[in-house]
């Protein structure tokens, strides 16, 4: 079991609340991710579930019990850090064996364990090897792999994967999600990048300045984002937002269309526009378009062997099925 319950959870430091009252609930064995800008709480939402910090009122509730006050030993959670948190001197097979010898567990036991978290993650040739002596991405295995061995109700992971390189992200990324696949355990993952929120989870929180802004499974989100924040938050590249004339021709304070709804021509369209940048990326190129009213740059997904270049006069058509809406709050208008 691994469902979490957060019941009016509010956190402060001094006179400056960082998390105003929020509710949040994480059913068992779901992956979520917290997902949001720097500085908008959720690392901060993630040490109040493990008991790194204390909350300032509110409960936190783990299969129902109530662990507001309980010490993060005795919460049944495994957290990972971003820094890995090894211990240089010890091998890869005492790294993991650690948590289980502080738990008394038997000698028998941990090695049995030990041997089925190395053999999952692809660590049974290092086992005898020093931190030191690893690549980034085998340093983060074994920090997965011990807290693997702890068997606990949920995994809470600390942004994991933000000091590996781009190409180490992309494969630590999607072993984690096969681990969850096969293990059915609850996740709770931040991070400040969307794709792998979009990626990842099944389940997406997004926070901004504490609060939470939408809560839904990816395509939720991708799909109707429930406010201009979120609109331009999720998405990469991210929604193009459109205010003034054009807006209001359609009701509304703002409108959003995503890249790939907006169709580009050299010869004709609803708007015209200049070619800033066009990024090839092989399948795909994002041209950067400005001088469209209300919305410089605009980014248009085009085919891979699209010729667009700097400078170059260009045509856009958006799809009109596609628009989103926004009021003068900000909210989505259905």
């Amino acid at each position: 079991m691994g469902r979490i319950v957060l019941e009016q959870v509010t956190k402060s430091f001094g006179e400056t609340q960082v998390i105003p009252p929020l509710d949040l609930t994480i059913e068992d064995g779901e992956f979520a991710v917290f997902v949001g800008p720097s500085g908008c709480g959720k690392s901060t939402l993630l040490r109040l579930i493990a008991g790194l910090e204390d909350t300032t009122s509110g409960k936190v509730l783990i299969d129902d019990e109530d662990m507001t006050s309980v010490s993060p030993s005795k919460r049944g959670l495994a957290m990972v850090f971003q820094s890995y948190a090894l211990y240089p001197h010890m091998t890869v097979r005492k790294n993991i064996a650690f948590p289980m010898r502080m738990a008394g567990m038997s000698e028998e036991e941990q090695n049995k364990r030990i041997e089925a978290a190395a053999a999952s993650l692809n660590l049974t040739d290092y086992l005898d090897r020093k931190p030191g002596q690893l690549s980034g991405g085998q340093r983060q295995r074994v920090a997965i792999g011990r807290a693997i061995v702890r068997d606990p109700s949920a995994f809470l992971f600390d942004e994991p994967l933000s000091n590996l390189d781009a190409a180490l992200r992309v494969g630590m990324r999607l072993e984690i999600t096969e681990m969850h696949e096969r293990m059915q355990t609850t996740m709770i993952y931040v991070t400040h990048d969307q794709v792998e929120a979009m990626t990842m989870a099944n389940k997406i929180v997004v926070l901004q300045a504490g609060v939470i802004e939408q809560v839904g499974s990816p395509l939720e989100l991708y799909h109707k984002p429930r406010n201009k924040f979120v609109a331009g938050f999720i998405g990469s590249p991210k929604m193009n937002l459109i205010e003034g004339a054009e807006a209001n021709k359609h009701g509304a304070e703002t409108i959003g269309i995503r890249p790939e709804h907006v169709t580009a021509s050299k010869t004709s369209g609803l708007w015209q526009g200049t070619v800033g940048v066009a990024e090839h990326l092989g399948s795909d190129t994002f041209v950067h378009v400005h001088g469209i009213e209300g919305c410089d740059p605009m980014t248009v997904r085009a085919a891979g062997d699209a010729t667009f270049k700097h400078g170059e006069e260009i045509f856009l058509t958006p799809d009109e099925t596609q628009l989103h809406k926004f009021d003068t709050a900000g909210l989505r208008i259905e």
